[in-house]
């Protein structure tokens, strides 16, 4: 079985990150995944999407013109990639941010106000990425906790690693917030 994700929003949100996490978790549980990182030029600021295929059989083409999942940081990126999401996907969308809302019927629709709870609960606007991403994993359970709290430990410099506890419980505060029904469109 296959799942075709993108992530999308503005350089400096942590799209990448994100992507890399989910992509490494993957290839810690036996899964075949492709990775496919796309950004402008500049650090902050530019549009940033990160695909990210996995499946439990060889991927003949990471190439795909829609998405069984889409996670939006800002509109721009929500405009663009509502469209393309399959019939019967998932769309989880920032929406403290977000001032318009998607009209898209056919897909399970998730609008969770993470940059909001990354600054009153964690104190921490940068945690927002890791609210989304633990929302997703509680949606598709693509991969297991375990799994990503490993790739983190991996993949965050060692510089950054007293940031381990703050990620760990922003995706958790992302996780928990799926399970509140009224996150759910």
């Amino acid at each position: 079985m296959s799942h075709d994700i993108i992530f999308a929003g503005f350089g400096g949100q942590g799209v990448q990150f994100i992507g890399t996490l989910l992509a490494s978790a993957a290839v810690k549980e036996g899964k075949e995944v492709v990775f496919r990182p796309s950004y402008k030029g500049q650090i902050r600021g530019g549009i940033s999407t990160c695909m990210v295929n996995i499946s439990s059989e060889p991927i003949l083409s990471p190439v795909v013109d829609q998405y069984d999942t889409a996670v939006t940081l800002d509109q721009p990126s929500l405009e663009m990639f509502t469209p393309r999401v399959k019939p019967g996907g998932v769309l989880v969308w920032e929406n403290s941010v977000i001032k318009k809302p998607p009209e898209r019927p056919g897909i399970r629709m998730f609008a969770l106000p993470a940059y909001n709870q990354a600054i009153t609960v964690l104190k921490n606007k940068k945690m927002m990425n890791m609210i989304m991403f633990g929302a997703l994993i509680a949606i598709n359970n693509e991969v297991k906790k375990e799994s990503i709290m490993a790739a983190l430990r991996e993949t965050l410099p060692a510089n950054q690693n007293h940031l381990i506890p703050l990620n760990e419980k922003a995706f958790d505060l992302g996780r928990n917030l799926v399970k509140m029904k009224e996150y759910e469109c």
